[in-house]
This record gives C-alpha cells, structure tokens and sequence, in this order.
C-alpha cells in the first residue's frame, strides 16, 4: 500500500503541475516520491516479480498524468458526431506505456550499477526519450518536462539560451538531488549533509530565475521595424460549417470580417489553419488560376501595400507513378493525389507562395509508420476518427518575405508550435516574426486550446521573435518577444484582433545551436551503456 500511495503522489504532482491551470513548482519534487517507490522496491520489498512492480506502478502514474493532462483529447468527434475514444486512448496509452519503459530502463541500469549511476542514466535516458519523441512518426512532446513554465515567461527567459529542452534538464537534475537528500538522510541522519544538499537544491532553483528575472527586466533589443497585422478569427464549427458550406461563402465571410475591421494600414492579414477552401482542396498546378485565391488578389487591391497570409487545404496530382511521392495515393487507373495542409502569402501580381505542414498529427494528418501498422489496424483507425492515409510535407521550413516592407514572415502551422528547434529553422531562413495559423477548435472548451497557446510563449522567448497568433475560434493572441501575451481574444468569438508586431532579426543562441542539452545528454546515455557493457565483459573475463 505504501509503495502505490508514493505512486499516486507523483501522479498527482505531476498532474497538478501543468499548464494551464497548476502550479509548476510542484515539478522539483513530482518524481521523488516514484523514485522512491522504486527504491522501495528494489531494495527492502519482498515481491518475487519486483521489475514487473515497478513498471506497474510506473504505468499507473504516466496513465494518471496523461489523462488529467490531456483528457481534453476526448472532445474529438468522429465523422458521425460521436466522441472519439481512440484519440484519447491511444495517446494516453501508448505515451504512458514509453514513460514507463523509460522508468523500467532507469530501473534496471540502476540495480546493476548502482544509485548514483542509475540517476545519472534516468537523466540521460528521460532527455533521450524527449528528443526522441520531438522526432518520430508518433511524436507527442505535449508532456515534454519544460513546457511545465510555459504560464510563467518571467521565470524562463534563459530558455533563449537552452530552450525548453533546458528546462527539462533543469527539472530533472533537482527531481534526483532532491531524491538523493532524502536517501543520504535516511541513511545517515547527518543534519551537515541535509543542510549542504537542500542549499544546493534550493541554488539550482532560484538562481535561474534570478538570471531569468533580471533578463525580463532588461530586456532592449532594438526591433529592425513593425508591421501592422490583422488576425482574422472566423470561428467556423470544425465539424460542421467547416465542411457543409460552399467555399465561396465560407471566403466571403472570412473577407467581410477583415473588410470590416481593416481600420488603418493593413501590412499583413493572417487567417487561420486550413481557413479556406472549406470542403475540398485547391491543386497547386493551378493557384493562378483559383478563383478562392485570386478573389484574395481582388481582396487586396483595394488595400494597397497589404498581404494576405492563410491557412489552406491544397493538393497536387500526378499522372505518371514514376517517382511518385510516397504520400501520393491512387484516385483511378493512371492518377494520383497528394494532399497538404499548407500556408500560403498572397501577394498581387506575384505567384502565391506556398508552404507545407512539416510536423503532422499522428492519426489525424498521417498514418505513423502505415507500412507496418496499416496491415495490423485495418480500418480502425479511419473508423475511431483517425486516417489511413498520409499528408505530404516540406523537408525544409520556408519564410515568406513580404515586398513591401522588411517583414518576413514564419507560417508556422498549429501543431508545428509545439517544436522548439524545428521553429528555430523559420529564423534561420530569415523569419522576424513567427505567424502561428491555428485551428484549435476540435477538442472545444477544454484545457486544449489554452494549452497549445501556452507553449506559443516558449517559442517566442526562445528566438525572441514576436508572434501573431491566428486561431479559428481562438484564442488569437500577440505575443511579444519576451513571451508575454499583450492582446488575446476569447474563445468561441467571431472577431479580429490588430496589433502592432515588432520585427528582430538577432539570432539567440538557442536558435543557433537548438537542444544542445538533448544532444549531450544522448552522448552520455552512449557512454553509460558502453561503461556497463565494459564492465560486465571484464566481470565475466575475472569469472572465466
């Protein structure tokens, strides 16, 4: 009983840490008292299965985190309305199931090496696992340990330097100090040892918040210019308006709501995630000649000087299967198609740039690893609300310049502002600004939506660029370079929000040198592994 009240405790802390509604600080602590379990355990229990206990109640705790952290996943709907329990039940499942795995492995290198080099590998291996999980095909860094600061900029403005992947090193170094306090008092009762360790922990806490406080406050970088941007907020049902209406109506009432909120000069307007066509796509082989995209043209010739960025649902097709993408799937004999989720710049008497979502959903927008899992799934996932298909992407980020002024704009995606370095390669390709096009809407009012604008502020203090957030049915916000949201508008409105976005083009060092942490901590989870493996062969040697 004692060992699972520890588990449920960390489930807890664990839980109540997350934005939008915890208090982060309980994160310094959420771990010990499951590592505690484990020690438990492993070391003064008498279970006969005492790995399979451990990862049990490991399990346990991740199910408890993921679903009070993200539940909200519930609020997607299949195609005839119902909720759709497969979007929450594989995320939750399968997410705690690789937290657990990476407990297990801590688990294991610990009771073969020993304490002190079992917590150095837990923090070796649970960095590992989060950049790996920035990468793969079923990517979901929603829980990623440094998004727990996101409702507090003031606090992590050193993310400019080691990014939120700095952030879960930060949590996980105190989560093990703290840990070993508590183990070296246990074993000693040495009021010297308790006293020297708790002043390291309590160091390790305050002092980057002090650097991080003293960075916000004397916070000057020059803006090269501004430019004066318009999020438009049409708040279109996703499973209903969206797909039931005429395109055309649906991009009138987009353009009579900018039409009536254009008070001044308009540098930029920005639309949502897959804003227009509505129902369908629009073929790329012929956006010169779409009459959506040229009635967007029309649009702004009567505002000279200005730029249309949006969301759109576009597609490609091919009619020899020689070197066909492999997202391409065949409509009928001799013709294929390839679907995006793209953001395009709009610009009179100029081809429309265009750019493809380059992280995708898992489920929703792509079939993780189809080749394996299709044969296995069948329809099931099509059938709970998910796809049997993929979208294309972009290798590569793209930025838009806008030819009237010094703007050039990021499109970043909805789900795409979940990735800290992936966002720093829009800066590298000269974006000043981040214009994140967003439909949000699917889960309705829940944590959802409130949390992914969260995670917006910790790409903004990490390239210190000001972002202008365009959300479906909200909320739109402006966010300002220091992570701060200084306009934002509510949920569920249909409306525009102006504000007057600053332009930067300095180069933080996170955006030069991206989760440098994760890459070290890869480097020593090598070097743990290399150093068992060498001393179990030596081990077996002095047997022999």
């Amino acid at each position: 009983m004692k060992y699972v009240l520890l588990t449920l405790i960390s489930a807890m802390l664990l839980s109540i840490s997350w934005p939008t509604y915890g208090v982060p600080f309980f994160i310094f602590f959420a771990l010990v008292p499951l590592l505690m379990m484990e020690h438990g355990v492993s070391k003064f229990s008498n279970y006969s299965r005492k790995s399979w206990v451990v990862f049990g109640l490991s399990y346990l705790c991740f199910v408890i985190w993921n679903v009070v952290t993200t539940g909200w996943l519930y609020g997607s709907k299949n195609p005839d309305g119902s909720h759709s329990m497969m979007a929450v039940l594989f995320p939750v499942l399968v997410n705690s199931l690789l937290y657990s795995l990476v407990f297990q492995c801590y688990h294991w290198y610990k009771n073969a090496q020993g304490t002190y080099w079992g917590l150095g590998f837990l923090i070796a291996i649970w960095m590992s696992f989060e950049k790996f999980h920035l990468g793969w095909e079923l990517t979901w860094p929603w829980l990623n340990l440094g998004n727990v600061f996101a409702d507090y900029p003031k606090l992590i403005q050193w993310y400019d330097t080691l990014g939120a992947t700095g952030g879960s090193f930060w949590i996980l170094v105190i989560n093990v100090l703290i840990f070993y306090t508590v183990r070296t008092w246990e074993a000693g009762r040495k009021r010297k040892d308790l006293i020297r360790n708790t002043s390291i922990v309590g160091a390790l806490i305050l002092i980057p918040m002090i650097i991080s406080m003293i960075k916000f406050n004397s916070f000057n970088e020059k803006p090269i210019g501004s430019v004066n941007v318009l999020m438009l907020q049409p708040d279109l049902d996703p499973y209903a308006e969206k797909y039931s209406q005429d395109s055309l109506t649906i991009e009138n009432d987009l353009l009579s709501l900018a039409e009536r909120n254009s008070k001044g000069k308009i540098d930029y307007y920005i639309a949502p995630e897959t804003a227009l066509p509505g129902r369908g796509s629009i073929s790329e082989r012929a956006f010169e000649k779409s009459l959506i995209l040229n009635n967007l043209k029309g649009f702004l010739s009567k505002h000279p000087g200005s730029v249309f960025s949006t969301g759109i649902s576009s597609h490609k097709f091919y009619t020899n299967n020689q070197n066909l993408p492999k997202e391409a799937y065949q409509l009928n004999p001799g013709l294929w198609v390839e679907s995006f989720n793209s953001a395009i710049q709009v610009v009179p008497n100029q081809k429309v740039e265009v750019y493809h979502k380059g992280k995708l959903v898992p489920g929703v927008e792509i079939f993780p690893y189809m080749s394996y899992l299709k044969p296995l799934l069948g329809d099931a996932m099509i059938n709970l609300g998910g796809t049997v298909a993929s979208l294309g992407t972009d290798k590569e980020r793209i930025a838009f310049s806008n030819p009237y002024n010094k703007g050039k704009i990021a499109p970043i995606i909805c789900y795409e502002s979940i990735y800290g370095e992936f966002t720093t390669d829009y800066v590298k390709k000269g974006a000043n600004f981040l214009a994140i096009m967003t439909n949000d809407s699917w889960w309705g009012v829940t944590e959802g939506h409130k949390q992914l604008l969260s995670y917006a502020k910790l790409r903004a203090i990490e390239t210190r660029r000001e972002i202008a957030r365009a959300a479906n049915s909200g909320i739109s916000a402006h966010i300002n370079a220091k992570g701060e949201i200084t306009e934002d508008t509510f949920y569920g409105d249909k409306t525009t929000l102006f504000a007057k976005v600053n332009l930067y083009d300095n180069m933080t060092f996170y955006a030069r040198a991206g989760d440098l942490l994760s890459r070290f901590s890869i480097f020593a989870l090598g070097f743990l592994l290399f150093y068992f493996l060498i001393k179990r062969f030596q081990n077996r040697m002095k047997k022999a």
